[in-house]
């Protein structure tokens, strides 16, 4: 950001510029995750009750620290909170997220207990307000141990990488190259890491294509 009006500039009409960002290294915070099952709801108060939701949640958070990141940069750059404004509402922000649905949750499972994964898959293991593990097997009356390590299975990768795209019509930022954008997303990565998921995001990473 520049500390003149002429950091407002847009681009000609129907031209813009996109930057694209990989984030991952993060552990589940079970506000990313959801669940249509009213038992599932009333364990784990704070999970997600749709696949929107979650989305949403997630889109949230991530956005909010791009933007925060962005608004500090402007402020240190001598912008005005009006200038500031402009500028961002000239970018577009938008996250693309796979939450893991959770059917069944065993919480706070004592680990040297072995416990039955039941009908309902995913059942997911919970530790604190994080997804550590999932409970799997081929039959529903398969047991599971945490401390043995038997039929416990990882959490799809699927589930553990968020994708952004950062779209610009502001003719300064337009022509940021990939290390100034990356210089952002490093900064909103570490926003994540100091908000209410800190513990989450502590070890996440972020790259810009």
């Amino acid at each position: 950001m520049v500390s003149t009006v002429l950091g407002c500039g847009v681009m000609p009409p129907g031209q813009a510029s996109t930057r694209e960002f990989i984030l991952n290294g993060f552990t589940l915070p079970t506000a990313m995750v959801f669940s249509t099952t009213a038992g599932v709801r009333a364990r784990v108060p704070d999970i997600a009750t749709s696949m929107a939701g979650a989305q949403a949640s997630v889109s949230r958070i991530v956005m909010q620290a791009v933007i925060d990141v962005l608004e500090r940069q402007g402020r240190s750059a001598g912008l005005s909170d009006d200038i500031i404004a402009i500028i961002l509402g000239q970018l577009t922000v938008q996250i693309n997220y796979t939450p893991l649905e959770c059917k069944e949750v065993a919480v706070n499972q004592n680990p040297a207990m072995a416990f039955m994964r039941g009908m309902m898959i995913p059942h997911c293991i919970i530790v604190g307000s994080t997804v550590t593990s999932l409970c799997t097997g081929d039959m529903a009356d398969v047991m599971c141990d945490i401390n043995m390590n038997m039929n416990i299975g990882a959490i799809p990768a699927m589930h553990l990488s968020i994708f952004g795209r950062l779209t610009t019509t502001n003719v300064i930022m337009a022509n940021w190259s990939r290390e100034m954008w990356q210089s952002v997303v490093n900064r909103a990565v570490r926003m994540l890491a100091s908000g209410p998921f800190g513990s989450n995001f502590f070890a996440a990473v972020a790259t810009v294509a």
